[in-house]
């Protein structure tokens, strides 16, 4: 059973809702599930969430009698309910709670050092909210936060927090997620969405005898006169934008190559400085640039792009967690193509490329050549199935014997080195250093 209660309760299993209960009883549950995972909930607390505005006098009684029908209707799926001192503690079992799963992935956030990953597992939690839940405030202010440093991420990297428009609007006294918010709108050209959200935020303060900070302030005047230091951070060196992400370079001279180097810096076990300036960075920094990624090396159709972009929007989680496996296939792949005796490694990226295979077709291209492409079908995995087979081309082709790392010491990319006669990675690059 699933238990979702970022927003509307539900109670879900085999894909099939599950009434349980009355509202009442599930305003019951729902209190009891939405603290952190085996802690207890008063008697007193479980009726405050039941009766928030007059309790009658029976309020314990017949709270202990909810509870009783819970326990009958739950006791099938494996959730139990046990009472502790006075209250009682919830042991859902086999059972999955999403505020649980929250609290988790907003944790892994706080504690990963990768800005990417970090907004990887941030994007995952936020995605597990479907509206507000304005009666649980700490889960409300740590869902908060968790925006506010998960737009700050993106507009440093580049891309655009737009999208938390809504949320900036349903909590317009928190200033900092309008900022951020305000700031992307205004990199959009949306400068009167961003100015009617300035507005917002002073109307909601003004309610209560206050009013936006200097901070806040200023930028509604810098939106105002739509002053370029808003806009995005210059381009990253040695970059091109294909519809609308930052995509590195093609330097290595096969698909397979360029997948590798979608990341700098690999042996790096501290930041280091990129050649011509600015640090290493992941390329990859979310799914959408994963998917544009595969259709700018030609690994799928522009069209074929354009649904993935449109799937990732829908579930971002599943996104986020191809995302990861594309990355952990391009750990692998870089072990493979540098040390000829790493055998784990190379079984990795085999057993990806067999995988890959059973969803490929072989089809005739735009040129009348034939060619293995990974099938629309696969879904969101299409980018890294599609790295995964140009991956098991290059390892079976005899060029894999003329790939080259760059020697350059904050780099590392690869690129093939047929003639022999190549050092660095690219003239204008490593090749300056």
């Amino acid at each position: 059973m699933d238990f979702r209660l970022l927003g509307e309760f539900e109670a879900v299993h085999e894909s099939r809702p599950v009434a349980v209960g009355r509202r009442q009883e599930r305003q019951a549950l729902a209190a009891l599930l939405i603290v952190p995972a085996g802690r207890p909930v008063s008697t007193d607390r479980l009726v405050e969430a039941v009766w928030p505005d007059d309790p009658p006098r029976t309020a314990r009684g017949t709270l202990h009698t909810y509870v009783a029908r819970l326990r009958q209707a739950l006791d099938p799926y494996g959730v139990r309910i046990v009472h502790v001192g006075d209250g009682y503690r919830i042991d859902p079992g086999p059972a999955t709670v999403d505020a649980y799963r929250f609290r988790e992935l907003a944790a892994a956030a706080d504690t990963t050092a990768d800005p990417a990953q970090r907004a990887r597992l941030a994007a995952a939690a936020l995605a597990l909210w479907r509206g507000d839940l304005p009666a649980d405030e700490e889960l409300t202010r740590l869902r908060l936060r968790l925006a506010e440093g998960y737009a700050r991420l993106r507009l440093d990297a580049g891309d655009s927090a737009a999208d938390l428009l809504p949320l900036a609007r349903t909590y317009p006294a928190r200033e900092r997620l309008a900022g951020l918010v305000m700031t992307a709108l205004h990199r959009e050209r949306r400068r009167a969405d961003a100015l009617a959200l300035f507005s917002r935020v002073a109307g909601a303060l003004a309610e209560s005898g206050g009013e936006p900070g200097p901070e806040l302030g200023h930028l509604r005047d810098q939106v105002a006169r739509a002053d370029p230091a808003l806009d995005r951070p210059t381009a990253p060196g040695y970059a091109v934008r294909v519809r609308d992400e930052w995509l590195p370079w093609l330097t290595g001279g096969h698909p397979a190559l360029e997948f590798c180097n979608t990341y700098a810096g690999w042996g790096a076990q501290r930041p280091r400085r990129a050649p011509g300036g600015g640090f290493r960075a992941e390329w990859l920094r979310s799914y959408r640039a994963l998917a544009v990624w595969a259709g700018h090396v030609d690994l799928t159709d522009d069209w074929v792009v354009t649904r993935l972009l449109t799937a990732a929007r829908r579930d971002p989680v599943a996104a986020a967690d191809v995302l990861a496996e594309a990355r952990e296939l391009r750990t692998h792949l870089y072990a493979c193509l540098t040390d000829d005796r790493d055998a784990a490694a190379f079984k990795a990226v085999a057993d990806a490329a067999e995988s890959a295979a059973r969803s490929a077709t072989f089809a005739r291209g735009a040129d009348g050549l034939g060619g293995w492409r990974i099938s629309p079908s696969a879904g969101l995995r299409l980018p890294v199935r599609a790295a995964a087979l140009s991956a098991a081309h290059l390892l079976a082709d005899p060029r894999r014997f003329t790939v080259r790392a760059c020697p350059g010491e904050h780099c590392g990319w690869l690129f093939l080195d047929e003639q022999g006669q190549r050092r660095w990675c690219s003239v204008g690059t490593c090749g300056s250093a």
